[in-house]
């Protein structure tokens, strides 16, 4: 059986031309049950993203994830990245954003 980590980078590895696929589960960050998957960041260097726009690439990789996106994730930080900015980026990623989300709300 593949935990939700795993089967995203698999989704994400067959359907890109990819240099570069990490799938982090944050889950552990946020107002979550331990063992909770359903916050992820998702670094990807992939050939198809040296034209694309950032919205058109972060709409392909919601494409390939969309009956997974159903299955209880609440957060998917994309950091998507053709090969060269990936290296200008010095192959380091900027950090996810705070989830605002959950149960724990402040009255």
């Amino acid at each position: 059986m593949h935990n939700k980590q795993q089967l995203i980078e698999h989704k994400l590895r067959q359907s890109f031309t990819a240099d570069h696929v990490e799938v982090i589960n944050e889950s552990h960050q946020h107002n979550v049950p331990p063992g909770s998957e359903s916050h992820f960041k998702v670094i990807i260097v992939a050939s198809e993203f040296e034209q694309l726009p950032l919205v058109k690439r972060h709409q392909a990789v919601y494409s390939v994830l969309s009956s997974l996106m159903q299955e209880g994730i609440h957060a998917l930080a994309l950091h998507t990245f053709s090969r060269q900015e990936w290296q200008l980026e010095n192959q380091r990623p900027s950090k996810s954003p705070p989830c605002l989300g959950g149960s724990a709300k402040e009255s």
